[in-house]
């Protein structure tokens, strides 16, 4: 085990790195949101706009993160003390931190329903609903469970204590090695549930909708979505990359690194489009049904889909769910990770005891954000649900403000000779011209994409007619 710090270890693989990195920028993000996101914007001329993105927006931010995480060797909040110049840009590490936090209290809400969902596809529940033909039966059973006072808040619980476990068990023996088992078994399922939904009727619909390109339903909206798309689902700006990056080797080479996360990360979401849009046009619902798509179309989706062999629909239903479990868990521990190595280094704490402390808090935070959809409805915080309060403020406004002062920090106010030697690796006569092209997308495209991204978060863009 390589160690730059006493008690301080990097990742032990090139292949552990990249998978636990993936890891933490795959999540629901790319199962649920990108299908819903390219069902909106007309499928694959969407798809081709969001991979551009993902080049000059996602991957200048990402390799960002992963110059200050790795330069630092520290966690987020003190990687960018050390770099840092000016309270201003000591903060920003901080800021991040908090952030994650933030979005840790109500993700693992969401993380608990895909944990439940999965329970009731192996207890075979929508077999059962789909048998009693009532239409609005998966409506029904989504709503009773959100606004349940204990079940959400159980599943929510043992969600966060699944990935507790792997946190306490360190980088090498937990995060590196449950990513080792974690995304290989993501991918397998994702592959079985492809060749399933292949053989589905609305197959070939399913298949031009997402592959075939209309750059008709091409506006500017449809580029400020991908801009958003692409920055969320990298896990830009939640101290998640920057801490990952803090257990590289020195011999990791950065932008090599973010293309091969951002591969990966696109390549999952366009193979869960691959998986639910055949499904969806078989049984003739509509493929931009919403976020309602995965917790309340897709359980009746299987069962239609698959009508013919009730046994598959029962198989695929249970395949899926476990899916989304593997893709949350990874990003959850990710994410708790982050605010760990914090509490660990910058207040002395244990691992364990740090790693119990955002365990603790989370759950007592996300209970009150699961309640809030039923006995605690009454309870708003700036007219919002505390669940939508932590999901508008974390994704509107901290993410997009955590992201436009990276990009200015690493453009503007970070030396160039540490950036250089970051980007190096052994071979200088390739970085300058890299460095020169990263800059200049962190000085000027990055901070005004993400500036757009904010306003339209906001609805301002739409106000002025954009």
């Amino acid at each position: 085990m390589n160690k730059d710090s006493i008690g301080r270890a990097d990742f032990a693989s090139k292949v552990g790195m990249i998978l636990a990195t993936a890891g933490s920028a795959v999540g629901l993000g790319n199962i649920w949101r990108f299908p819903v996101t390219t069902g909106n914007n007309g499928g694959a001329a969407f798809i081709l706009i969001y991979i551009l993105c993902v080049i000059i927006l996602g991957v200048p931010l990402m390799t960002s993160e992963f110059v200050v995480g790795r330069q630092a060797h520290s966690n987020t909040a003190e990687a960018f003390r050390k770099l840092g110049k000016g309270a201003l840009w000591k903060n920003v590490g901080v800021f991040g931190v908090i952030t994650g936090w933030f979005i840790l209290c109500y993700y693992i809400v969401v993380s608990g329903w895909t944990l439940s969902y999965l329970v009731e596809a192996v207890r075979g529940t929508f077999t059962q609903l789909a048998r009693s033909g009532e239409g609005k039966a998966y409506e029904e059973l989504f709503t009773g469970f959100v606004t349940d006072p204990y079940l959400p808040v159980i599943y929510m619980a043992v969600f966060m204590l699944m990935s507790h476990y792997v946190i306490v068990r360190g980088v090498k023996n937990g995060i590196e090695r449950f990513s080792k088992i974690l995304m290989p078994m993501l991918f397998i399922l994702l592959l079985l549930l492809m060749v399933c939904s292949l053989f589905t009727s609305g197959a070939q619909e399913g298949l031009t909708f997402l592959l075939q390109p209309d750059f008709s339903k091409i506006t500017f909206r449809t580029v400020l979505e991908a801009m958003g798309q692409a920055f969320y689902s990298l896990s830009i700006a939640m101290g998640c990359i920057c801490t990952y990056a803090s257990y590289f080797g020195r011999d990791v080479r950065l932008v090599n690194t973010a293309f091969k996360v951002s591969t990966i990360d696109t390549l999952i979401a366009i193979m869960a489009g691959v998986i639910i849009f055949p499904a969806v046009f078989s049984t003739g619902i509509r493929p931009d049904a919403g976020a309602s798509l995965v917790f309340i179309a897709l359980p009746g989706v299987f069962q239609q889909a698959f009508s013919g062999i009730p046994m598959l629909s029962y198989v695929v239903s249970v395949m899926f769910y476990f899916l989304l479990v593997l893709a949350t868990l990874t990003s959850v521990i990710s994410l708790q990770e982050v605010v760990t190595a914090w509490l660990s280094e910058d207040f002395k704490l244990g691992r364990g005891r740090a790693a119990t402390v955002v365990t603790v808090t989370c759950i007592v935070v996300g209970s009150l954000c699961s309640l809030s959809m039923g006995p605690l409805a009454h309870l708003k915080i700036m007219g919002r649900s505390m669940f939508d309060f932590f999901d508008f403020f974390s994704g509107q406004l901290m993410l997009p403000i955590g992201g436009f002062f990276t990009a200015l920090f690493v453009g503007w106010k970070l030396e160039r000779t540490l950036l250089w030697q970051q980007l190096a690796c052994g071979q200088p006569h390739e970085t300058h011209l890299l460095a020169r092209i990263l800059i200049c997308l962190l000085r000027y495209f990055v901070p005004l994409a993400i500036l757009m991204i904010f306003l339209s978060g906001l609805g301002v863009m739409q106000v002025i007619g954009l």
